[in-house]
């Protein structure tokens, strides 16, 4: 692909879909803490052929199975490090035309919901220290771009911005636009310039949201390509760890959104290649 930043100015870039999704699709238990993550380290080979579906079905940036995985969290510290690097291999080796090391936020690491509210209970210089070491790794890892994502608080995006100034990495933020660490549009809108005036950062959105929230939250965004890539409308439940409510048709809202600003366009948890391969046919 010509320079990632450049294509973004050009057209839409279409990104993946739900990779938890469909490792369990194929077969794999995801129900542990770890997710994906769990099928990284037990079973790399699967996490590079769930990559290569995407790629197929038309997927030109595939975002990396290291959603989940940080220093302090599930994992033992020792082995982090080769699992972040090792995430950026099984993308590269799907074919990929753009690798997107995945960050998410410190709420994955604990598995326990917080990831949608951002109520963590730590201050601005405990988060950039949960985040440091797992960016620096990742900006040293051969990804294309960093991939922040489903960042659910003004504090967390303060914080990541922050980091990425140490950085010399382009980088993509998306927020949790349904995530109730945002009190209404305005507080989403002022993270989402708070982003985009981070060193690096080539692009800003939302991402595991229902297709509905997604206009709403592009309505006061920044000046700059901006990345949409939400859930299929189902709601979550992390008590039972269980999906519930019908799916929408992604591909149908995709060009509104390309309409609205929309460069990076894919699909969050519960989307399939047969999704993202719709997605790329209405977007281009």
């Amino acid at each position: 692909m010509t320079d990632f930043a450049t294509a973004l100015t050009q057209r839409p870039v279409v990104l993946d879909g739900g990779l938890g999704t469909l490792l369990e699709t194929r077969g794999n238990d995801v129900t542990s803490d770890l997710w994906s993550a769990r099928v990284l380290r037990d079973d790399p080979d699967e996490v590079r052929a769930a990559h290569a579906e995407f790629v197929t079905a038309g997927a030109e940036v595939v975002i990396t199975a290291s959603y989940q995985i940080g220093f302090g969290g599930e994992i033992p510290d020792a082995e982090v490090e080769a699992l972040l690097r090792r995430s950026v291999t099984a993308a590269r080796d799907a074919g990929a035309a753009v690798v997107a090391a995945s960050v998410g936020p410190v709420g994955a690491l604990r598995a326990d919901g917080s990831e949608y509210t951002g109520a963590y209970g730590l201050t601005l210089a405990e988060l950039r220290d949960a985040h440091r070491r797992r960016l620096h790794v990742l900006a040293d890892a051969g990804a294309d771009v960093l991939a922040i994502e489903t960042i659910p608080s003004p504090l967390e995006v303060e914080a990541l911005a922050l980091e990425l100034a140490a950085l010399d990495m382009p980088a993509f933020v998306s927020l949790s636009a349904d995530s109730t660490g945002f009190a209404g549009r305005g507080a989403l809108a002022a993270a989402l310039r708070e982003a985009a005036s981070a060193p690096g950062v080539v692009a800003v959105g939302v991402n595991c949201c229902a297709p509905g929230s997604v206009l709403p939250a592009l309505a006061d965004a920044p000046d700059l390509p901006l990345v949409v890539y939400p859930n299929t409308g189902e709601t979550w439940e992390a008590a039972t760890r269980t999906w519930h409510g019908g799916a929408a048709p992604l591909a149908d809202d995709a060009p509104a959104w390309v309409a609205a600003g929309a460069r990076l366009v894919g699909g969050c948890c519960r989307s399939r290649p047969a999704d993202i391969a719709a997605i790329a046919a209405a977007v281009r």
